[in-house]
């Protein structure tokens, strides 16, 4: 929870202008776009140019999130936080508050997605954000505070991007932050040790959101909780055994949840090609590309050409036909 001394230094109304000290940019703030523990982040202008700035006064906190978005950076073909664009600090009244920007991640919000486009597209997002955490992983880091307001869904190409990497952890070490909804800790599953698993049951916890945008508080075995939620929502019952082992534990890494997701996503492509054939006849060859671009792209691909191709073929045959189903639901 963001602290009232936070909220009074580095609060800025539209219209004002924050100077760098240093490097003298002006960037004039446009709105707020979302605060936390550690500082507050801005829809910034700078010579036309749209940008996001997060303003703090915790030094070593900012520190922390440029080098975390620098490692970032380093992982070509990921798009797993916004670039760094460059740091500053900012004298208000006397007081030097540090900030850096970053790129601006225009789109919808992961919960404002789902519900204007149907849940039936959650397993496919859920995809895309598991190779992101993969990858992740495999630089040592845990994002920590996972939940659906940190995620971005891109427009016109549909990419689920990560945002407010405040909460990234190194593996080994206690999270940073976290919300209760999706700490595995309130549930009483496990520990707040950044691991992979954490990451993976804050991701199930991020599925069940979906389906309940008001979330639920705690009461008795949160096991037991958990799962009676998933069987109430039809949309959910499919993704049961995933869901299970993700809040368990019983996943390695980011890629088996991935793989399962992607198995019950072919079994119900499967169960609907034929009911959707006539509906899918007027997907047109931009439309096509646009939802190609939206495949999640990974380090290791060139490694796996050979079961690459196919499954880049039932993503894209999934994702038409939701996308055919949901054009459907529009006209009729």
């Amino acid at each position: 929870m963001m602290n009232n001394t936070l909220r009074n230094q580095c609060n800025v109304p539209p219209g004002s202008v924050i100077t760098g000290k240093w490097n003298g940019n002006r960037y004039r703030v446009l709105k707020e776009l979302g605060f936390g523990a550690n500082g507050i982040v801005y829809l910034a202008e700078l010579n036309g140019q749209f940008a996001a700035l997060k303003l703090s006064n915790n030094g070593m906190s900012i520190t922390s999130e440029m080098n975390i978005l620098k490692a970032f950076s380093k992982v070509q073909g990921s798009a797993l936080g916004p670039s760094l664009l460059e740091a500053d600090d900012w004298e208000k009244s006397g007081i030097i508050l540090p900030f850096y920007v970053m790129e601006y991640i225009k789109g919808d919000s992961f919960l404002e997605f789902i519900k204007a486009k149907g849940p039936s597209w959650t397993g496919v997002l859920m995809l895309q954000l598991l190779t992101s955490l993969e990858v992740l992983h495999d630089q040592g880091w845990v994002f920590g505070d996972l939940k659906p307001e940190n995620l971005i869904v891109t427009t016109p190409a549909y990419k689920v991007r990560c945002i407010d990497v405040g909460g990234t952890t190194k593996q080994g070490r206690s999270i940073k932050e976290f919300t209760e909804f999706f700490d595995r800790g309130y549930w009483g599953l496990g520990s707040r040790k950044a691991d992979q698993q954490y990451d993976l049951f804050a991701a199930a916890l991020v599925m069940i959101n979906a389906s309940y945008p008001k979330r639920f508080q705690k009461k008795g075995d949160g096991q037991k909780q958990i799962m009676e939620a998933v069987n109430v929502k039809a949309e959910l019952r499919p993704y049961k055994n995933v869901i299970e082992k993700a809040i368990t534990g019983r996943y390695q890494n980011a890629n088996q949840m991935r793989q399962d997701i992607m198995g019950v996503l072919s079994r119900r492509s499967n169960g609907t090609v034929s009911s959707t054939r006539q509906t899918n006849k007027g997907y047109t060859k931009q439309k096509r590309q646009t939802l190609k671009n939206m495949q999640p792209q990974t380090r290791t691909q060139a490694k796996k050409k050979k079961g690459g191709f196919a499954e880049t073929f039932l993503l894209v045959m999934i994702v038409s036909l939701l996308y055919a189903i949901y054009l459907y639901g529009q006209i009729m």
